[in-house]
């Protein structure tokens, strides 16, 4: 069932990214997902960045039309749906890549006293593609990388775990699947959940739309512990 809701503020975050915040608030892990419905449009999931706002990339139609919506107008909610992460360890990284910063960005809100340290790791292709860096409050180091050298490291967030995994005693993540790939492989698949994407259609488990092997990825996920994806992904 949706919640009818109204967008109270919305903002740039980032090139051709918007956050939106809505009257009310779910109670929800990070990690969740909500499916956001536009009348007439369609209807997609969004990670929730916090209990009363998502995040927001300007991909094709629906989104297009979402960016048109303004201060005051009525958004159709259902959610949150899926499995979200489980906290684990004291010493934790939070790795970030592109516009999957959303999880991470409630990660690190919503959980912050029950870690000792955090490190977020955050990538993208430029600078103007980095969203939702206010994160001094949540996070004890950020750690910047972005393809052509604009902002921070040159180079991609797994080339900063590749040096740095040792120190981590659990690795969290969400972004493009390859660089998710590789966060499975350094990690030996071991300490280490990453948020899976895949179409969805229902958010529910019954259309099938978003399989990943053997698992349905709203429903069985987003989130999956390493150990659940060897041999799958």
């Amino acid at each position: 069932m949706y919640a009818v809701t109204e967008i109270v503020e919305t903002w740039e975050v980032a090139e051709n990214v918007k956050a939106f915040r809505f009257r009310g608030a779910f109670e929800f892990t990070p990690g969740q997902f909500v499916m956001v419905w536009l009348p007439g449009i369609g209807e997609k999931p969004f990670s929730l960045a916090d209990r009363d706002l998502i995040v927001v990339k300007k991909v094709g139609p629906f989104t297009s039309e979402l960016f048109r919506r303004e201060e005051g107008e009525r958004l159709w909610i259902r959610g949150p749906y899926g499995k979200g992460f489980t906290p684990a360890g004291k010493n934790v990284a939070l790795i970030a890549g592109g516009i999957g910063i959303p999880p991470m960005y409630a990660l690190s809100k919503v959980w912050r006293e029950k870690f000792e340290r955090i490190t977020l790791i955050y990538g993208a292709r430029r600078s103007g593609e980095l969203a939702l860096l206010d994160v001094e409050n949540y996070v004890d180091e950020l750690i910047v990388t972005t393809d052509d050298g604009s902002a921070g490291i040159r180079g991609f967030p797994t080339d900063v775990l590749k040096v740095k995994k040792e120190k981590f005693d659990q690795v969290y993540a969400c972004g493009p699947e390859p660089m998710l790939e590789e966060i499975l492989r350094i990690m030996d698949y071991r300490n280490v959940q990453v948020s899976m994407e895949r179409h969805m259609k229902c958010g529910i488990g019954v259309c099938g739309s978003c399989n990943l092997g053997k698992y349905l990825v709203c429903r069985d996920g987003p989130v999956f512990r390493g150990e659940t994806l060897r041999g799958i992904v």
